[in-house]
C-alpha cells in the first residue's frame, strides 16, 4: 500500500497527488475528472475536462465552451502511471463513478449513485475497491424508497383524475436527472407533456447526445392554454409560486423529491401531492452498495454524514466524514430548502414554524448530537 492516501481532501475538492488531477472539484484546477453534470460536481473554470460522453451536451450546455474530453463505461486513461475508469453510477443519464487504481491500490468515487434501475440511464455497476468514496444524501433509516413502478401508476393515476376535474397537472422535478426519469415513466396515452424552457433546453441538450427520450413541447407565450389542461406541465423547482405557474390555474401542482418522504415536507411546498421520487440511494441502497464494494474504508462526503458514519464504524467499516460541497441538486437545492434532521417516524426535528428566529446551520457534529437528543426523546436511528 501506498505511505498517504491515493486520494486526498483539500481546499479544492478530491486530488489525486501521483495523478495530478481532480475528481469534481469545486474551485478552478488544471485537470478536472467529473462524475456527472449537476452544478455542484461540474463547475466552471477548470483548464481540462474528462467526462463520461452522455455528459458531454449537458456540460457543454451549463458550462459554455470548455476544454472537454470524455470516454465511455469501462474504457481507461492514464494520468502519470494512474489508471482511471469510468463505471455506471445510475443517478443521472452520463453519471459515472471514476476508479483509480495506482501501485495496487484502488478507490473508487461514487459521486451520486441510486440502486434501482430507472430504465433511462445505466444502472448502478458496484466497483470492488480498497477504499470507497460515498454520498449519504439519505443515510436514515427513515428513507427507503417504493418502487418507481408504484410511484408511476400513482403519478399517473393522479394526471388522469386531474383531467376529469378540469385541472391543469403540474410536476415539478429537477431540471436534469428528475425531469427526464419523470418523462419516461408518465402515460404518454394521457396526453401531452409540456415543459419548462430551462426543462426543454436540457432535453434538447440529451437528444443532441443521441438519448431517447418522450416527445415534449415548449411552452411559449404563443402555447395555446386550454390545450395545456388537457396534457401535464413538467417544471424546476424554481418555478413554484411565480408568475409563470400561477398563470395555468386552475391546476393541482404535484412535488417529486425523495424528501417528499418526510412529514410536512408537501405542505411546506404548498403541493397538492407528493412523490417521493429520489436520485439517490436510500438506506439500504447505500448499505447494499457499500457491501457489494468490499471495501475496508469509506469516506462519507454529504448528507447525514455523522450519524451514517457512526452506523458503518458500529458494523466493521473504517469510515470517515470527509467535508465537501457537494449537495446541491437534491440534496441542497436552492429551491427545495431540504430538512436535514427527522426521527425513525419521519418527524422533523426543528423550531416551531411560528418561532420566526433565523434557523442556525448545524454542523455535522451538532446534527450527531441533535440526533442522540432525539433518539433518547423517542427517535431512533
Amino acid at each position: 500500500m501506498l505511505s498517504k492516501p491515493l486520494l486526498e481532501f483539500n481546499d479544492n475538492g478530491i486530488y489525486c497527488a501521483a495523478g495530478n488531477f481532480y475528481i469534481d472539484p469545486w474551485r478552478p484546477v488544471k485537470d478536472a475528472i467529473i462524475t456527472h453534470a449537476h452544478s455542484d460536481h461540474a463547475k466552471w473554470g477548470h483548464s481540462h475536462y474528462l467526462s463520461h460522453t452522455l455528459s458531454r451536451e449537458v456540460l457543454k450546455y451549463r458550462l459554455g465552451d470548455i476544454n472537454l474530453e470524455t470516454m465511455d463505461y469501462g474504457q481507461t486513461c492514464i494520468r502519470n502511471g494512474v489508471q482511471i475508469s469510468f463505471h455506471p453510477a445510475g443517478h443521472i443519464i452520463g453519471s459515472a463513478q471514476v476508479r483509480i487504481e495506482y501501485k495496487g491500490e484502488i478507490w473508487v468515487v461514487s459521486g451520486d449513485y441510486k440502486v434501482e434501475d430507472d430504465g433511462i440511464c445505466e444502472a448502478f455497476e458496484p466497483v470492488k475497491c480498497h477504499s470507497f468514496i460515498s454520498e449519504c444524501t439519505f443515510g436514515m433509516p427513515v428513507y427507503k424508497w417504493k418502487s418507481q413502478e408504484f410511484i408511476y401508476e400513482e403519478m399517473n393515476k393522479w394526471w388522469r383524475q386531474n383531467l376529469e376535474e378540469g385541472k391543469t397537472t403540474v410536476l415539478v422535478g429537477y431540471s436534469l436527472g428528475k425531469a427526464q426519469r419523470i418523462l419516461q415513466g408518465l402515460d404518454m396515452s394521457i396526453g401531452n407533456v409540456y415543459t419548462h424552457g430551462v426543462i426543454e433546453n436540457t432535453n434538447e441538450a440529451l437528444r443532441r447526445n443521441g438519448v431517447q427520450l418522450n416527445p415534449t413541447i415548449r411552452v411559449t407565450p404563443e402555447t395555446n392554454r386550454e390545450e395545456m389542461r388537457k396534457g401535464l406541465i413538467l417544471c424546476p423547482p424554481s418555478s413554484v409560486g411565480t408568475p409563470w405557474m400561477r398563470k395555468f390555474y386552475p391546476y393541482s401542482f404535484g412535488y417529486c423529491s425523495g424528501w417528499m418522504a418526510l412529514r410536512g415536507a408537501k405542505r411546506r411546498r404548498a403541493a397538492d401531492r407528493g412523490f417521493v421520487l429520489s436520485d439517490h440511494a436510500d438506506w439500504d441502497g447505500l448499505i447494499s452498495a457499500i457491501k457489494a464494494t468490499e471495501c475496508e474504508t469509506v469516506y462519507l462526503t454529504h448528507g447525514y454524514t455523522a450519524s451514517f458514519s457512526r452506523y458503518l464504524s458500529e458494523i466493521g467499516y473504517d469510515a470517515h466524514e470527509a467535508h465537501t460541497l457537494y449537495g446541491g441538486d437534491e440534496a441542497n437545492e436552492l429551491d427545495e430548502d431540504p430538512v436535514k434532521l427527522v426521527n425513525q417516524d419521519g418527524e422533523v426535528i426543528e423550531k416551531p414554524e411560528e418561532d420566526s428566529t433565523p434557523q442556525k446551520v448545524l454542523s455535522d457534529s451538532e446534527k450527531s448530537i441533535a440526533l442522540k437528543k432525539a433518539k433518547k426523546a423517542g427517535g431512533a436511528l
